[in-house]
């Protein structure tokens, strides 16, 4: 039998005496009544003014939880309770974790539906039987019922799960009717539907089949929205196939037919599809969980047929999984900040357009708020832009003078004390690249007079990217996106994943510029070319290496590393993880030279990220030691007579390392640039993310970011220890150098 328990402490605070109708039909918690008709939702007299995102956060147990957060706009999202639970899982399941959460606002538009599959992924795919029912009237104090599906209805002995649960209501029945996915012994995952009884509490019909795929595929994760006459189911289908598709109907309970397209606009696996309209427009959110790359992706329509990617549009401090978005008013947004709002929250909300927002830092202890800001900014006359939600202050409102010295501003959340806080802003040129990126190489083009960097996109769970950048700068502090230069599914034949550490070289060839652009793919090494440091570039459709050198039993074949020794012209490759190898390459630089392959680790410190410079008749050789996701990534060097002589290990060979007083962790996989004809010289690495990093765990080792310092070398040759910095370099001025 289910069971029912009460959660939270009374808030008191009642809704507002409801008015009649205000004419606006709130997205999925009105529907169709089988004759084309719409009933309209009695709300609160305050029209929709905020949005309210329920979301779990991942497959450990402390992340399969409920999780609540606010937006102005529909794009733009903060986590309550500091991205903490608003509702402990133990209390409300029957296995200590709940999944998937779908919310809903009644047809009398004050009660409140919540619906999450009850489940702990570390028991497996195929080990739950229930979901819980959750109603509130306040979205704050909520009260459960646990739901079994095998041990309430007969026949139910090979089920298998019961996975994401939602509600709509029906018109006609007058009922809550809940649709969920459930998988039987052999057979497909099917849609079936129940209807809830009056209390919210238990099923009172039993579960009948909504849809099934007509491919006998699974079909998962429904989610219906009812707009010009009918109801739209979009689901996911896997199995041939695997995506988002949409099967329409003019009655809630039968006859959906399938729409034969994928409408999830990329290429990775998808799940959760959650569908709500933007307030007081005829826009609708197709958002989805790209779970494979720890990504949510969003999308926009207006017919729910075509949808264009809204990425760039769309910020959010947290990492949500399959969640939904319900309009709510600008006093239940206010409730919810009395309380689950933090003060600190709001103060780390800054938006203003020259801020590097995911470098924002604040010390809770001391109150004191650091907002770097990008090349060029004016701070004499600034506004942070910090985001207030209903019933939160925050002043001054005006731009403020930064130049000489902290600004005090004061956070006021209604029925909390008000804060005050010392905002600094700075001009801070590290990291170097705007967004998450690692495994950074950079050239100097003679060609164009520009440097350009080309990173891993990083941010991706799992070091997942399948994409290529570059970027262009004229002084080492102010780069341009270049867009991408290698996408592996659609310019790589021979691998699709994994898409790491790249290394290029220019070359003149015949009287003309060539670009060799070497990646890493699928623990693979291959080359493409171009004839600009843009691109086009073309692969040259097969791995140049697969393989491990001879004598080499363990590690991977990534990390590429490309040089042209000065002395000779002479070209060489350089890779390994767990080991290190370098080869000669032939002329045409997509190919090695037979028999000059050699195994070169030079101790046992050596984990990755080769990368070679010349210097004074001195070949350098330098690399990675430890793990990405370790804060002590950082990189040592050697020295040798030829690019692939013996390498000699200094006692004291530590190239760069973290500084935790600086807060920086990780500083590693790096390249290095000289600036032509002169001696200086500058080191471009990758460091976990400030200030968020450290406190990721082992996700920080793919959520990493690109910076610049000087490299220095003492009297004697041997290189000095970088202190890594915000601050990086100043910038270099090309045209006064007489370099174009």
């Amino acid at each position: 039998m289910s069971t029912r328990k009460r959660l939270g402490l009374y808030a008191g605070m009642a809704l507002s005496v409801l008015a009649a109708s205000c004419g606006q039909q709130l997205t999925n918690s009105t529907a169709g009544n089988g004759e084309g008709k719409t009933i309209q939702a009695e709300v609160a007299a305050e029209k929709p003014g905020a949005y309210l995102f329920t979301y779990f956060t991942g497959n450990s147990k402390d992340e399969e939880a409920i999780r609540f957060a606010l937006s102005n706009d529909g794009y733009t999202y903060r986590a309550l309770n500091g991205n903490k639970p608003v509702i402990n899982s133990a209390d409300i399941s029957s296995t200590g974790g709940v999944r998937d959460p779908h919310i809903l606002r009644g047809a009398d538009g004050k009660t409140f539906y919540m619906v999450v599959t009850d489940m702990v992924s570390a028991n497996g795919w195929s080990s739950n039987r229930a979901m819980v029912l959750l109603k509130s009237t306040d979205l704050v104090n909520w009260t459960s019922s646990v739901v079994n599906i095998q041990e309430q209805f007969p026949d139910q002995e090979d089920l298998l799960r019961v996975w994401a649960p939602q509600t709509i209501y029906d018109p006609e029945a007058r009922k809550y009717m809940i649709y969920f996915s459930m998988k039987h012994g052999e057979d497909p995952d099917k849609i079936y539907y129940a209807y809830a009884n009056d209390d919210f509490t238990a099923l009172e019909t039993t579960p009948k089949q909504l849809f099934y795929s007509p491919t006998n595929s699974a079909a998962i994760d429904g989610d219906i929205i009812y707009k010009d006459g009918k109801y739209h189911l979009f689901f996911k289908t896997e199995g041939e196939g695997a995506g988002i598709k949409i099967a329409t109907s003019d009655k809630l309970t039968e006859g959906y037919e399938l729409q034969d397209k994928y409408v999830q606009q990329t290429k990775d696996p998808v799940e959760g599809s959650g569908v709500f309209k933007l307030n007081n427009s005829d826009e609708y959110i197709l958002m989805y969980d790209v779970y494979t790359k720890g990504k949510y992706q969003f999308t926009k329509s207006k017919d729910l047929q075509n949808f264009t990617v809204i990425d760039e549009e769309v910020r959010m401090n947290f990492h949500p999984r399959h969640g939904t978005v319900l309009p709510i008013t600008s006093e239940e947004a206010a409730r919810l900040m009395r309380k689950w709002g933090s003060t600190d929250d709001i103060i780390m909300s800054a938006k203003a357009p020259a801020l590097k927002k995911i470098n924002i830092s604040l010390d809770t202890a001391g109150k004191r708020l650091t907002l770097p800001v990008k090349p060029g900014t004016s701070l004499t006359s600034f506004d942070p832009a910090f985001i207030t939600f209903p019933g939160v202050t925050i002043t001054p409102t005006s731009a403020q003078n930064f130049t000489t010295g902290p600004v005090k501003y004061t956070v006021q959340i209604q029925g909390q004390e008000p804060q005050t806080y010392d905002v600094v802003a700075r001009e801070y040129h590290n990291p170097a690249l705007e967004g998450f990126y690692a495994d950074p190489d950079i050239i100097y083009s003679e060609k164009t007079g520009k440097f350009y960097i080309y990173p891993t996109s990083d941010g991706f769970t799992g070091w997942s990217g399948t994409y290529f950048k570059t970027f262009s700068s004229e002084d080492l502090v102010n780069w341009k996106d270049e867009g991408v230069i290698l996408d592996l599914n659609k310019d790589v034949s021979w691998a699709d994943r994994n898409a790491w550490a790249p290394t290029i070289i220019e070359k003149k060839m015949n009287g003309e510029y060539k670009y060799f652009y070497y990646f890493t793919a699928a623990q693979k090494i291959g080359v493409a070319v171009a004839d600009n440091p843009t691109g086009p570039f073309v692969d040259s459709g097969k791995p140049l290496i697969d393989a491990f050198p001879k004598g080499v039993t363990g590690g991977q074949q990534i990390d590429p590393d490309v040089f042209t020794d000065p002395k000779t012209s002479k070209s060489y490759l350089y890779w390994g993880n767990g080991y290190m190898a370098g080869a000669e390459l032939n002329e045409d630089m997509i190919s090695l030279k037979p028999g000059t392959t050699k195994v070169m680790t030079p101790d046992a410190t050596f984990r990755e990220g080769a990368n070679v410079l010349y210097r004074n008749g001195t070949y350098y050789f330098m690399w990675s030691e430890d793990d990405t996701r370790s804060e002590n990534y950082r990189v040592r060097y050697g020295t040798s007579d030829s690019p692939l002589g013996k390498i000699k290990v200094p006692e004291s060979n530590l190239v760069i390392a973290k500084d935790p007083a600086a807060g920086i962790y990780a500083t590693g996989h790096h390249s290095v640039i000289q600036i032509p004809g002169k001696e200086e010289w500058y080191i471009v690495y990758h460091r976990f993310n400030y200030p968020n990093g450290i406190n990721m765990g082992s996700a920080a080792g793919y959520n990493r970011e690109v910076s610049i310092d000087k490299l220095e070398f003492n009297p004697d040759g041997s290189i000095k220890q970088v202190k890594p910095t915000h601050e990086g370099v100043k910038g270099v001025n090309l045209k006064k150098a007489g370099m174009n």
